[in-house]
């Protein structure tokens, strides 16, 4: 049967010589789409069609076809329609339940792709009449809401938060979808927070109430007062929110693990075989699918319940058996299509398993490490815009979390130590870090060697600046949380002081590429204020004299880095131009580098000459140092332990406006494979009526 025929519902010829016939739904669809009231020779009409199996293809095709004038004709019996729909969602007989709300799922998509340049007043009057709209949404979400908070079935429940989803991102900008103006009014916050804080339906329809959550907080965020980023933000119930993180952590959990399964396989025989047999031509395309699916959804999900939710902090420390191990193969649904890595829901097994038994051998874990090791994952390859995105989406999280005194609190507690295992990006001029050698640490080290981890690997042509500004500012906040609490942190510091010079040297190096798209001044000088902090500082948060010793040694060893940038900022300060400011300010910022420069060169150079050294060691050059303190004459510098706090709005709006348009593409795409699982439900359902 050709695809023309599968879509307008025919059923396969008797025949030659006689016409295919029509399945009895699409006969009753035609009859709505004709002018006459369908109901009107037969007043069982309604109850009928919601007992038939939807069409879905038909319905939405025949829906999108219909043209401006015909519109006018049968949108009585489409309101008609969307009326009975609500009204059979309150019936007894699951499968007219089933039945309206895969019809409705059909309205809404149908109606809004034939009317994309409408306004969503058109559409709201062509769905339900604009004079009965109010009432025709508050019974529905109420109903929905029955459905959600009942006793039912799990794949009704399953099928209302598809509709919603779908109702959710059936525009590409969500804060243009006027239709969500009722579900503002008509809350079903409440339903969707019992859902998680029960730990039978978390494990079943979590993922999808938690990424609804998400969309519906970011409607009109900016324009007007979203009750759910009210709502979200007060919310103190642990159980709640204990399971919001559990949802999250496994999510990102499931990535974690596919990702180090796809590794493993690359780095297999597999892959080598496959060269010799068909070249190269595949391979780069198999690597790419290693780390470009990443689930943003889950992402902004994390990232709402961060910045909105103090209370949520104390979840991203809770503690329980680490999860990434091998997971038994599940059955998957007939209908779930195959989906690209890290876009599918957990599997139920881990998500109704909130605690499992402890194993003596497994370290225990908790959202927070989940989240760094899935960010050193998705930081590693920022090549195309969607992957810049999702590493932006994690430093704006970080950005969060090192500002709050709770989670700083918990990141520097040395009775919290884990053994975080970051992927790191294979290159050529270093090992492979092996797992066991990690040690076992605060968390806040985790984070500091994510931030090196990601300044070393990054100084490329097309350069990240916006990145790598976040990263910096990153360390600073918590350099500062450190210097206010004086918490004498044990770690390897020389790695962040290399990889920061190493920074500037790069600048340096590409002055003239770099400063046709960015101001680099910005950069160097968040940088160098690195360094006064820990100059100016330092011996109130460096773990031991020596750890000060070692600043100072890296800076004289590395001057010539700090003279070039000295000279290059003295050049463009002296000139007109646009960038005679900023540099000004880098300038100025200097000093006291240049001070313990040109205090200690001139000691070190006398040292050698006296004891006829050509060469000296580290050691030699400390010793210098430490019995040239006395001699030293630096300035204070103001404000090097304030920094500006994050705020969403204006700076980050364009940004998250794109980003949910995204997510709100790819969930729609989602919902529109396999939402609808017609047989398998009605199949259900059939053996209960």
């Amino acid at each position: 049967m050709s695809q023309v025929e599968k879509k307008a519902g025919l059923l396969r010829r008797t025949s030659s010589s006689k016409k295919p016939l029509k399945e009895k739904v699409v006969l009753m669809y035609d009859e709505i789409f004709a002018k006459e009231d369908p109901a009107k020779n037969n007043p069982r009409f309604w109850d009928e069609l919601f007992l038939m199996k939807v069409n879905l293809e038909y319905l939405e095709t025949k829906l999108e076809t219909v043209d401006g004038e015909e519109v006018q004709k049968i949108q009585d019996n489409i309101n008609s329609l969307f009326h009975h729909c609500v009204q059979a969602l309150g019936e007894e007989h699951q499968i007219k339940v089933v039945n309206a709300l895969q019809t409705l799922c059909a309205l809404f998509r149908g109606v809004h792709q034939k009317n994309k340049s409408a306004s969503g007043f058109d559409i709201i009057n062509m769905l339900m009449g604009f004079d009965k709209a109010e009432q025709r949404m508050k019974d529905l979400m109420e109903r929905l809401d029955s459905l959600l908070c009942g006793e039912g079935s799990e794949s009704l429940k399953s099928l209302c938060l598809k509709l919603l989803l779908c109702l959710v991102t059936v525009t590409d900008n969500i804060s243009q979808n006027t239709i969500l103006e009722y579900v503002m009014i008509n809350s079903i916050f409440e339903a969707i927070l019992q859902i998680l804080s029960d730990v039978s339906s978390r494990g079943q329809h979590g993922y999808d109430a938690v990424v609804l959550l998400a969309l519906l907080v970011n409607y009109r965020k900016y324009e007007s007062v979203n009750p759910y980023i009210v709502k979200l933000s007060i919310v103190d119930d642990e159980p709640t929110l204990d399971g919001m993180g559990m949802v999250v952590h496994h999510a990102l959990t499931e990535y974690n693990r596919q990702y180090k399964d796809k590794e493993e396989e690359n780095q297999g025989g597999f892959f080598s075989t496959l060269t010799s047999m068909v070249g190269s031509m595949f391979i780069a395309d198999a690597d790419e699918k290693l780390s470009v699916q990443t689930n943003e959804a889950i992402l902004l999900a994390l990232y709402e319940a961060v910045h909105l939710n103090r209370n949520f902090i104390t979840v991203l420390a809770q503690s329980h058996p680490e999860m990434d191990i091998p997971t038994t193969p599940t059955t998957p649904t007939p209908t779930t299509p195959t989906t690209p890595l890290g876009t599918t829901p957990p599997s139920l097994d881990m998500m109704n398993n909130p605690e499992l038994p402890l194993d003596p051998n497994l370290q225990t874990s908790n959202l927070l490490i989940t989240f760094l090791k899935y960010a050193s994952i998705v930081m590693q390859d920022t090549k195309d815009e969607h992957r810049l995105n999702s590493a932006r989406l994690c430093l704006i999280i970080l950005t969060c979390i090192a500002e709050d005194q709770y989670a700083d609190a918990f990141l520097h507690d040395d009775n919290m130590n884990f053994r975080v295992n970051l992927h790191r990006m294979p290159m050529r001029h270093r090992k492979k870090a092996v797992d066991k050698n990690i040690p076992s640490r605060p968390l806040v080290c985790a984070v500091l060697d994510l931030m090196v981890e990601f300044i070393v690997t990054h100084m490329m042509k097309d350069f990240p600046m916006d990145l790598y500004l976040r990263c910096v500012q990153i360390i600073h906040k918590l350099l500062c949380y450190q210097k206010k609490c004086r918490i004498r942190l044990h770690y390897t510091w020389r790695e962040l002081w290399s990889a920061l010079i190493n920074l500037l040297k790069f600048l340096l190096s590409n002055e003239t590429t770099l400063l046709a798209k960015h101001n680099i001044f910005h950069l160097a000088l968040l940088v160098v204020n690195l360094f006064n902090m820990f100059i100016t500082y330092g011996d109130t948060f460096l773990p031991t004299s020596n750890s000060y010793d070692e600043l100072y040694y890296e800076i004289v060893r590395m001057h010539q880095v700090f003279d070039n940038l000295y000279c290059m900022v003295l050049r463009v300060s002296t000139n007109t131009g646009q960038w005679k400011e900023p540099a000004s300010k880098v300038t100025h910022a200097l000093v006291n580098v240049r001070a313990i420069v040109n205090h200690f060169n001139p000691k070190i150079e006398s040292y050698a000459s006296v004891n006829h050294i050509s060469q000296l060691s580290e050691e030699q050059v400390l010793e210098v140092v430490r019995s040239n303190y006395d001699t030293l004459t630096l300035k204070l510098q103001d404000g090097l332990d304030q920094f500006e706090r994050y705020s969403e709005q204006p700076k980050e709006a364009a940004f998250f406006k794109e980003l949910v348009r995204s997510i709100s593409l790819n969930v729609r795409k989602n919902v529109s494979l396999n939402t609808l699982s017609q047989d398998v439900l009605l199949k259900e359902f059939s053996t209960i009526s």
